[in-house]
């Protein structure tokens, strides 16, 4: 579903955030990217989603190469994607259920399959019950399914977490965890972004480790290990 060919990212000043990455990921995969801050991490998820273009090499996705996107084409491509970030920025005049009716109405999505979708996307992140809670009502953990649910709006194939965590207690980030497993488990491709170690090695799933913008180790079923 992803590949990465000999990318590298430099941004002003010589600073090279990635060098020479060169991995592919496959469909249904759930793969965390680990590394200390500053690792590049964020990069890889900014490159993915066309935020970022590399310096040099290619990034593909189910072998389109997405530099050789046309910016008008751009919403087409990261409607198949869903981020979610550790800066959870939920709309706070609306309810974890209108969050993410308004994700699906920008969409276009058409409102008898909103209706009909919305319940089921927060049973599946378990706020079923909370679904009229405004974000100031809701745990840490609570927002940050809320996010997730709403990255789900538009049934990505690929969702990607950057830090999702972090800024969470072990419980939260625990429940946030199972959420993405869950997730995963149905079929969409995830990949993780983190620093927490406890948190990757009770995934037991495949780790590639940065550091210093370079693949160290990429190992199926791996740990975090530094």
């Amino acid at each position: 579903m992803i590949r990465f060919d000999h990318v590298t990212k430099v941004y002003p000043k010589e600073v090279v955030a990635l060098h020479d990455i060169d991995f592919d990921i496959n469909k249904g995969e759930f793969v965390s990217i680990v590394g200390r801050s500053g690792a590049g991490k964020s990069t890889l998820l900014r490159l993915i989603i066309r935020e970022e273009q590399p310096s040099n090499g290619s990034v593909f996705i189910e072998d389109l190469d997405i530099s050789k996107i046309e910016p008008k084409n751009l919403p087409y491509l990261r409607r198949k994607i869903g981020v979610v970030f550790q800066d959870i920025k939920l709309l706070s005049s609306r309810t974890a259920y209108e969050n993410v009716e308004f994700a699906m109405e920008v969409s276009g999505i058409p409102k008898k399959e909103i209706d009909k979708q919305v319940p089921l996307i927060l049973e599946l992140v378990g706020l079923s019950e909370r679904n009229s809670a405004f974000p100031s009502q809701l745990s840490g953990g609570e927002r940050q399914r809320v996010a997730i649910a709403r990255a789900l709006a538009h049934k990505p194939i690929l969702l990607l977490a950057d830090e999702p965590t972090g800024n969470l207690d072990d419980i939260n980030a625990m429940e946030v965890l199972e959420v993405l497993k869950k997730i995963n488990d149905m079929g969409t491709t995830v990949i993780l972004a983190t620093h927490a170690r406890e948190l990757v090695d009770k995934i037991k799933k495949r780790v590639i480790l940065l550091d210093q913008g370079e693949i160290i180790s990429d190992v199926a079923q791996g740990k975090y290990k530094l």
